[in-house]
């Protein structure tokens, strides 16, 4: 797509940084993406608990952005606090320089940094929204000052794009009125492929890979189930990826069931795709979610998927790609987990789904067509 070339502001609640280094690694592989037709800047600011100075800037590339993150001293003084975020932010500017749009990611509370641009630059901003707490009952967490500011961000927005219309629709019936166009997640589907091997698995491989709290992705739900899987076979195995995943041997323990489960500490992205090439099925027992990158990632690899049907992950799942289920029945994944045993899937049919919806070229054509749109 031949496109004019812009000087993109990633403004962004949510990012990778050295406090938090997962944290909104869906926002960086969207800047990555768009940052192939367009000139990205990432601005970002977090509390760092270890600094002495009251604002640390760090300005690199990293993947070809250029980054800039303010790290800020704590402060239990909401007024000082304000202050710092804000003087770390005119920092940043100053560093940045001119640009053409602002992409706002994750409406609150940078979403005032977003329309203090627009009010002194005229620069227009769209949102990408990724939050799953503006769902019921999560939502009624939002305080009324929140709220109202919200109200604001949203509606002087250019163009507001949740991944999902789901999302979209949790947001409108809070008042959160705007110009709504969802735009999805993100897959690196060069890097996220099929293998090229045809290599039958010794053992039936489920993979489960997250942040591993149980109160959101259900993983003791999951072992639960596995538990039950063996009296149908015992040619299996579980691989649980992510931070402290170690933590559910003890359950695994208990129900008899640890030499068939592997605990694997968060690995980096990268290391991610093997394991996905490599498993028969991914799992995702989720409590409530709005469109898992883990999901699409998963097709991109070939690799169908059993999830719970919450958030937007209907909006995007073919039903020959795996089964949706209800949220902790631990039933139906076990009667998923044996159909999936024996189904043939096409994994071809898979990836180029996962390729003409999710990759880095489509979904910067999505935002490219914002961004121009006067």
């Amino acid at each position: 797509m031949g496109t004019k070339k812009l000087h993109v502001l990633f403004l962004c609640g949510w990012y990778p940084s050295r406090v938090l280094p997962n944290n909104g690694d869906f926002i960086q592989r969207h800047a990555e993406a768009v940052n192939l037709q367009h000139q990205v800047s990432v601005l970002h600011i977090i509390t760092d608990k270890k600094i002495h100075q009251p604002i640390e800037i760090v300005s690199e590339k990293i993947n070809g952005i250029a980054t800039h993150i303010a790290y800020v001293k704590n402060s239990k003084n909401p007024i000082v606090k304000i202050y710092r975020f804000y003087s770390a932010f005119q920092k940043l500017l100053k560093l940045i320089g001119k640009f053409d749009i602002v992409h706002l990611n994750k409406l609150f509370p940078f979403g005032l940094f977003a329309l203090y641009l627009k009010r002194k630059f005229k620069t227009d901003y769209i949102i990408s929204e990724h939050w799953t707490g503006y769902h019921q009952p999560k939502a009624e967490k939002i305080t009324p000052l929140e709220l109202f500011l919200s109200k604001i961000i949203s509606k002087r927005a250019k163009y507001n794009c949740p991944v999902s219309y789901n999302l979209q629709q949790s947001m409108e019936k809070l008042g959160l009125t705007g110009n709504y166009y969802p735009v999805p997640n993100v897959v690196n589907t060069d890097l996220f492929s099929l293998r090229r091997d045809n290599i039958t698995n010794q053992k039936f491989t489920i993979l489960h890979a997250s942040n591993m709290l149980d109160e959101h992705k259900n993983v003791s739900g999951i072992i639960k189930t596995v538990t039950k899987f063996r009296a149908f076979t015992e040619n299996f195995k579980l691989i649980l990826i992510g931070e402290n995943s170690i933590k559910y041997k003890s359950l695994a323990d208990s129900l008899d069931v640890t030499n068939h489960v592997e605990f694997i500490e968060h690995i980096p992205h990268t290391d991610i795709v093997e394991q996905m090439q490599n498993a028969d099925v991914f799992v995702l027992f989720s409590n409530y979610e709005n469109l898992p990158c883990v999901i699409l990632e998963s097709f991109a690899c070939g690799t169908p998927v059993i999830s719970t049907n919450v958030g937007g992950i209907a909006e995007y799942f073919p039903k020959e790609f795996g089964k949706l289920i209800k949220p902790n029945n631990e039933e139906e994944l076990l009667n998923s987990l044996k159909a999936i045993f024996f189904e043939k899937i096409d994994k071809n049919l898979l990836h180029e789904y996962a390729k003409t919806h999710f990759s880095q070229e489509v979904i910067a054509n999505k935002f490219s067509e914002l961004y121009l749109t006067s």
